[in-house]
This record gives structure tokens, sequence and C-alpha cells, in this order.
């Protein structure tokens, strides 16, 4: 029988300690750290050792490593593709979190149904009953598709050998254990484990694994902060509960760019792809209403048009309140203090609300020509005119900076049917013969005159 040992784990971030104490010294979390049995013995590979010895690896010289680039596995997800960065890369192992409820589950299923490839759809939460009645609204007659309900990661391997799947999903990685570890489902030690032995397998085969996680309150994927070091590409499933759009992000990605997005919205038959994501984020109203205006912002390389809506009033309570969703708020007293100095308008003794609409979160400094288009435009009480569009950044002096890929961002606004497009001086623009009229502005001063007279 071999030696148990009792230790001690932070919950939060993985770091191990010999006993209790109330703080964890890497995290400095109060609370966090909890007994856990661990079994001190050799821990088996997911096949035999004697294969592992005869595909030992060698060193190379850099130039000896073969460079071509890795062929990828289409999702038939354009969302998905264009997040991890055109496919699923063989050998890879994805982590996607999420809050409950959000649809990682519906997402992958949705996904693993419509793959043309063999997949192993392993869930460790729910039934095969509950899954077939999920997979009947989305599409019930899949020929790749494989469901298991296992949460030990030996039976999983061993069904693995039998079919050769070329894709395995893992539904989560919370409910994952190993007979290697005594600890239970879900703790420290059991998620490192199972996550060793499913990178083990994905690099051995060549076969792509993506993985479920869950979240803790403050919105990180539960387990040890190891975990995301140890998965190729981490993606973060946001939205709202009470809302049909979900958005996509790419948190670390080995393989692409970190800054893609990808949007859904939540339907009956599952979820579906939004081609056009500033159709759903610039509401359609009946008439022209004050402190509304269109900005262009990117999202990796995606061009998107978006509305911000502001409201100034007078303060009732005597200190102004200065409140944000999807933007910046210090970045917002930043803007409004230079409307005070630089342009005169006095906003010291107001109320400002401003709003990004669809429940998105825009770090892009381009939407500020259109925050203070859209707090000027509430503060006078005056509908900026239908067809306008921003692009620009504000400084501190007052004047209006160029941003990157403007032309990218001119074609979009021209594209969705916008007239005017208000854009700094000094940028470089290489688009001609563009049927929308481009105005350009240096100061907020400029800004003010061409809006309002």
């Amino acid at each position: 029988m071999s030696k148990v040992k009792t230790t001690f784990f932070c919950q939060n971030c993985g770091t191990s300690y010999s006993k209790w104490q109330g703080q964890c010294y890497s995290c400095k979390e109060w609370n966090t750290i909890a007994e856990e049995i661990i079994q001190k013995e050799e821990k088996a590979a997911w096949k035999s050792s004697e294969k592992e010895t005869s595909k030992a690896t060698k060193p190379l010289r850099i130039k000896e490593i073969d460079s071509s680039q890795e062929i990828r596995l289409n999702t038939t997800d354009n969302e998905l593709n264009r997040v991890l960065g055109g496919g699923l890369v063989p050998g890879s192992l994805t982590l996607l979190g999420g809050e409950p409820g959000i649809g990682k589950s519906t997402l992958l299923l949705q996904i693993s149904l419509k793959l043309p490839y063999k997949t192993l759809y392993v869930s460790g939460e729910e039934s095969m009953k509950q899954i077939k009645m999920r997979a009947e609204r989305i599409l019930p007659n899949s020929e790749n598709c494989y469901i298991l309900t296992e949460t030990k990661t030996q039976n999983i391997f061993r069904q693995i050998a039998e079919m050769q799947p070329e894709i395995v999903i893992i539904d989560s990685i919370q409910t994952l254990h190993t007979d290697y570890i005594e600890s239970s489902a879900g703790s420290i030690s059991q998620i490192r484990e199972c996550t060793t032995e499913l990178i083990k397998f994905a690099k051995e085969t060549n076969t792509p694994v993506i993985l479920i996680g869950h979240i803790t309150k403050d919105g990180t994927i539960a387990g040890p902060k190891i975990l995301e070091h140890m998965v190729d590409t981490v993606l973060q499933f946001e939205g709202d509960r009470n809302h049909v759009y979900r958005i996509l992000r790419s948190l670390k990605n080995r393989f692409g760019s970190t800054a893609e997005l990808g949007i859904y919205e939540m339907l009956g038959s599952g979820l579906r792809e939004v081609e056009n994501p500033s159709e759903i984020l610039i509401s359609h109203k009946e008439e022209e209403l004050s402190g509304t205006a269109i900005a262009c912002t990117l999202e990796g390389m995606r061009p998107l048009m978006i509305e911000i809506q502001a409201l100034v009033s007078s303060a009732v309570y005597g200190t102004p309140q200065r409140s944000t969703t999807g933007y910046n708020a210090k970045r917002l007293n930043m803007i409004l203090a230079v409307l005070e100095k630089r342009a005169g308008f006095r906003l010291g003794t107001k109320d400002v609300f401003l709003n990004v609409t669809g429940g998105i979160s825009v770090d892009d400094t381009a939407i500020d020509l259109a925050v203070v288009a859209a707090i000027l435009s509430s503060n006078e009480d005056i509908a900026i005119e239908e067809g306008f569009c921003f692009a620009g950044e504000v400084g501190l002096s007052g004047e209006i900076r160029p941003v990157n890929r403007i032309d990218q961002r001119i074609q979009e606004a021209e594209k969705l049917g916008f007239t005017t497009i208000l854009v700094s001086k000094h940028n470089k623009i290489a688009v001609k013969n563009t049927k929308i009229k481009v105005i350009l502005v240096s100061k907020i001063e400029g800004v003010v005159s061409e809006l309002f007279g």
C-alpha cells in the first residue's frame, strides 16, 4: 500500500503548504487553504510507459525543426474560428469558461453536432437523455457525434482508445477525477492531475481537446491559476442571462490573436452566429433623440458600429454623479474635464450617465469623439443628425488625435449606410471615391461647430 499524505492547497492559486494557515502567501487571499489527501505513487500515463520511452524526444537544431504551418480543423462556426485564429489546432487544449447558464454546454454541443469529424462529447454533469433533449432542438440527426457520460479519466481514455475520436470535448474539467489522486473531484490536485493527463493525451495523439471550466464568484476560472497556464487557449463566454446576445472572447491564445471577438444570439434552437454585429449594437428609433452618437470601433480585425448614449441632467443631491456602463469611468471624468477647461461647457454641477448599448465593454480610445458628441447633444438637448458617425481620440488639450486603421472604419461606416463621418485632421486617409462624406476636425471647438452650428 502506497503512503498516503495530507497536504494543504490554496483553492485560489494552487500553492501547497505543509500545514494550515489563514492567509496564502502567494495570492494574499484569506481562508482559501483546504486540506486534501493525495497518494504518493508513480503516476501512470494515459497509455503504457513502454510506448512512452520508445517515443522519447531528442533535441534538434532550431533550423532542423519543421516550421510549416499547422493544418487547422474547421469547426464550421465562423465566430469560433475567428476567435481561435482560424480553427482548432491538432493537439491543442482549449479551455472555455463562463457563468452558469450562459450557454457554454449549448455552444460546444452545437459545434460537436455539426462537426464533420468524429467527436466524443464527454459529460460529467448531464445524463445522455438530457443531452439528447438539447440535441433535438439543435440538430437531432448527427452521424459523427458520440456522447459519453463519465467522470473517471481512466474509463474515458479506455473509450477513447476504442473509438479513436478526432476531437474530444469535456464538460466539465471540475467533474473529472483520476484514480491516482485520492482527493475529491473538483479539488486543486484533481483538476491539475486530470488536466495533465489530458494534455499528455492531446500532445501524443495530436487530438484537439476542448474543456469547459466553471468560474468563481469573482468571474475567474475555478481551480488553480496554473490551469490557465497549462492549456493553449483560454476562451471566455460572456453576456447577461437576461439578454439574448453572447460574446466570446479570447483571453489567451498561443496560436492566434487575443483581440478577436465572436458574437452569438441565444435562440430556442441554439446559438446563432451574428455576422453583422453593428445591426444589434445600434438601436432602431422612430424619431431623433438627443444624447445618442454612433462610434466606429475595432475588435481585433472586425470593425463595429456601436451606439453611445449619454444623459446630462442637473445634480439634485449636491454631489454630481458620474456613472458608466461599458466604458471606463476614469476616462469619462477626463473627457468631462477637457470639455470644462478647453471648450467652456459647465458640466461640473451636472450628473452625467453614459451607456454603451448592446451590453458590451469597449476599450478602444477611438470612441472618445462619439462620447463627446453624445454628452454635448444631451447637454444642449439637440439631436445629432441621422447618418453621422465618429472615430477619434480626444487629448488632454482638447485636440482630436488620429486613430489606427481609419480606412477600414470609413469603409464599414459607408457599407452600413452612414452619410458623414468625423475623424481627426491628422489621420492619413488612403481610401478614395467614397460616397460617405469625411469631415476633418482638429479640436473640440470644430466638432461643436460642425454638429450644432
